[in-house]
């Protein structure tokens, strides 16, 4: 992976003066003595990790390969989000839409991440007919929205398999000794992996949480923890000139400190999407504290440009961008020739869809620098399991890095129970009303 950015932005004395404060937290990550250093454990996750416990992931996959044509996966934030962007990255667009003989292995539908009815009630009716297993993903067990669609799935199992069987078709992934989950596999027998007591939820993509999923959609997890190994070596290094992951954390820093306090994440590949709505949690939850954090946004180009293009060539001047590219494709296609010309576009006749692409990326990079907004370029020499792990270590670590230079604990999310909190005090009205019928 290469980092290029715009050098009109970030000055040399920019950097210099960054330097220091970078070497410092470099020690504190590497010594593990910095804020939050208990919750640290995915740094060397890719030598670290429960080899028992991988081959017991794979054991698993195959087994729901073989007898279901629906894997369910509840989960929200970090129990969903990440799994969800490496499974639409690595897979056809359209996965669940093609034939069983093209997919060879089961639809994957995520819910437990909204309150919706209706879509909740559409779920159950696609799935009334097949044959599915669940994987619940949730370290405390108690969270409302996968604990409801858990609630509701488990009886519509049992109803349908009854007990026995249901208990062979759910499987939980939760804390290895506490919560309510871990108390419900004590008491049903449920095959459980483990989220680590030193990962949080929105680092714990490469744990239990986000490789069995994948395992069942056919990723190659072995590729995908090659790579994120890969990127434990190379982003350990010292030297602020060879370490691209530190070079992002403080270019973006310089940036906010010169009032771009909005960075979007681009990209021109909708396969990318959620790898986006993955990266927001990460960033959003990690940094914005006491009243700090770049805001995390997303844009998915081309398609964006022509709804807030205009914002971002011409608004407010707080706005930086992050570009994902990705050199080459598996597929392209070739632009053919038309008789009539009726759209003017016969010039490019015989140019690839990725060269027109890039040309598009170059045109809008050009456009947005000159308009007063940097950009920070990530690219990627392919997508594919190994560079797609590398990619979500790289924005780990250096979010944890951005998140030292502004004084961050990045692994606490203090006022996420104040809604929930307002949340459950307003349904227990309900407790109570129900408690006086």
């Amino acid at each position: 992976m290469e980092l290029s950015y715009s050098g009109a932005f970030i000055s040399n004395e920019d950097l210099n003066h960054i330097r220091p404060l970078i070497k410092e937290n470099h020690y504190l990550l590497d010594k593990k003595t910095g804020k939050g250093n208990e919750l640290l454990g995915w740094m060397d996750l890719p030598s670290n990790y429960d080899k028992n416990e991988f081959e017991r992931i794979k054991t698993t996959a195959y087994k729901i390969q073989d007898e279901s044509e629906v894997l369910i996966i509840i989960g929200v934030g970090g129990s969903y989000l990440g799994v969800r962007a490496c499974i639409e990255a690595l897979n056809h667009s359209f996965y669940n839409s093609l034939s069983k003989e093209k997919r060879r292995f089961p639809e994957i539908y995520f819910v437990g991440n909204n309150l919706s009815s209706k879509y909740f009630a559409d779920l159950l009716e696609y799935i009334e007919d097949k044959d599915i297993s669940l994987n619940v993903i949730s370290k405390s067990g108690t969270t409302m929205e996968p604990s409801i669609a858990f609630r509701v799935l488990k009886n519509l199992m049992e109803k349908k398999y009854g007990n026995r069987e249901a208990r062979n078709r759910i499987y939980i992934t939760t804390d290895r000794e506490k919560g309510a989950l871990r108390e419900l596999i004590r008491l049903e027998g449920y095959e459980s992996f483990v989220v680590p007591e030193d990962i949080c939820g929105r680092y714990s993509v490469f744990t239990a949480v986000g490789l069995l999923p994948m395992a069942v959609s056919g990723i190659d997890i072995d590729e995908i923890m090659k790579g994120i190994y890969d990127g434990m070596i190379e982003y350990s290094e010292e030297d602020f000139d060879k370490n691209i992951c530190y070079q992002y954390a403080a270019i973006r820093n310089i940036l906010y400190r010169k009032g771009k306090d909005i960075e979007i994440l681009a990209n021109y590949e909708p396969s990318l999407f959620y790898l986006s709505e993955w990266w927001k949690q990460l960033f959003g939850e990690s940094e914005g504290k006491n009243g700090q954090g770049i805001y995390p946004a997303s844009a998915n180009f081309t398609t964006d440009l022509h709804s807030f293009g205009q914002l971002i060539q011409d608004g407010k001047r707080n706005i930086f961008e992050t570009v994902i590219m990705i050199e080459s494709l598996e597929k392209d296609l070739e632009l053919n020739f038309d008789g009539d010309d009726f759209d003017g576009l016969n010039y490019l006749s015989g140019l690839s869809l990725n060269y027109i692409n890039a040309k598009a990326f170059e045109g809008t990079r050009e456009a947005h620098e000159n308009g007063g907004v940097p950009n920070i370029v990530l690219t990627l020499s392919k997508l594919d399991t190994f560079h797609l792990g590398k990619l979500m270590y790289f924005f780990q670590k250096a979010c944890v890095m951005s998140s030292y230079i502004q004084d961050i604990n990045p692994f606490d999310q203090p006022a996420v129970e104040k809604y929930k909190n307002n949340i459950y005090r307003l349904l227990e009205n309900n407790k109570e009303a129900t408690s006086c019928i």
